[in-house]
């Protein structure tokens, strides 16, 4: 996990987000391998194990991605520039390294990603029942078979982007008065969030 990261999270409990502290046992090149991460205000802690953030059990098993290849997520999100976070929910993890070669060092948080899918720079891994991320802080996000198909996992989608950012999605178009669809064909649907 990317110790930057730290700065963007968020404790998953219901409560007001709030300052994620970071207890690092094991850090290389800026990648913490183990460690703990600690609210402030409820004083949850969860583990980081093989650089994995471990918030919660994930609620959907990650389907591989049969259509998001790295470089089609970051056209779909259209990142205009270098810098930021965004998050690959499930399969869409799977082609991470691909992602981080097309964009301009954009750095991933992968969410849940198919088993066997390999760490690295430029990624930091979780599993969670959602994203643990501070609402509004997030250049994309793009969910994969399963977590497309969720309301909860639109939602957090939502909550979670800078002002004017995209959803990407495989599964069917959603119909969500958060999300102005942009374009949907052969299973992928791109979204924009709408807030009042």
């Amino acid at each position: 996990m990317f110790i930057e990261l730290t700065d963007i999270l968020r404790c998953p409990a219901d409560h007001e987000e709030g300052v994620l502290v970071l207890l690092p046992d094991g850090v290389t090149d800026r990648q913490v391998r183990s460690g703990h991460l600690g609210c402030m205000d409820c004083g949850l802690v969860y583990p980081i194990l093989e650089g994995v953030a471990e918030f919660e059990a994930a609620p959907i098993e990650a389907a591989r991605s049969v259509r998001l290849t790295g470089v089609a997520m970051v056209a779909f999100l259209g990142l205009g520039g270098p810098g930021g976070y965004v998050a690959l929910v499930g399969g869409a993890a799977e082609d991470w390294t691909g992602f981080a070669e097309a964009s301009d060092g954009v750095h991933v948080l992968a969410l849940n990603p198919p088993p066997g899918v390999p760490s690295g720079r430029g990624v930091s891994m979780a599993r969670g029942a959602g994203v643990p991320v501070k609402s509004r802080h997030l250049r994309g996000v793009v969910l994969g078979p399963g977590y497309a198909d969720a309301p909860a996992w639109i939602a957090e989608a939502v909550r979670t982007l800078l002002p004017g950012q995209r959803v990407v999605g495989e599964g069917e178009t959603p119909s969500v008065p958060e999300l102005e669809v942009l374009a949907s064909a052969d299973g992928v649907w791109v979204a924009r969030a709408i807030r009042a």
